[in-house]
């Protein structure tokens, strides 16, 4: 069988005392996003993520808002995290890096992927702003973190320029996204893993 045949969709479901997550992500997607997490610019930035790396995606969480977003973002980051992994497979064929230098406005930011099964994640970036709407600033950090190390990624995250707190938040995921979607995407040459070892 054709492994480009193959569907790269998953399910990912998980529920603690403080979050209830379920998302689902189709990789060969075309931007189709259905995100409700209860912070409006989280999800803001989720369907962005979706509709510039071409990812269908549906995320629904019930989170401690009460207390604050951070669980919810995080736990929404280790969902996602998983979902990538499991969507992915075992990674025959795929170009494994993707990078991407994205501008928006005033920002230029740049985002990495190496989709190696080891996990790393560095970021250069810093906000001015405690909150952009009833989103954290800190927890941008948390999130894409939490994203790197469930999906066993090495992910790279930096501000080159930049003033305003959302224009960076939205260029990083949007960035992200992009790398995500070449690391992600098929090479015809590649005819199993693209490593020495034989395996992702």
């Amino acid at each position: 069988m054709d492994i480009r045949n193959a569907s790269r969709i998953a399910t990912v479901k998980r529920s603690t005392k403080e979050t209830d997550i379920e998302i689902t992500l189709n990789l060969d997607g075309s931007g189709q996003a259905d995100i409700d997490t209860g912070i409006g610019f989280f999800d803001h930035m989720l369907d962005g993520f979706a509709r510039h790396g071409l990812f269908d995606l549906t995320v629904k969480v019930k989170g401690d808002l009460r207390v604050d977003g951070h669980h919810t973002v995080e736990d929404t980051g280790i969902v996602l995290g998983k979902a990538i992994a499991e969507a992915l497979g075992d990674k025959k064929g795929i170009k494994r890096y993707g990078s991407m230098i994205l501008p928006m406005d005033e920002t230029l930011v740049m985002s990495a992927v190496d989709l190696c099964g080891r996990p790393y994640f560095v970021m250069d970036a810093d906000f001015a702003a405690p909150m952009v709407g009833e989103f954290d600033t800190q927890l941008v950090r948390e999130f894409f973190y939490a994203v790197s190390y469930s999906a066993a990624m090495n992910l790279h995250l930096r501000v080159i320029t930049g003033l305003n707190d959302h224009h960076k938040i939205e260029a990083l995921f949007k960035a992200f996204s992009k790398a995500l979607d070449e690391a992600s995407s098929y090479d015809s040459r590649i005819k199993d893993v693209l490593s020495t070892k034989g395996a992702l």
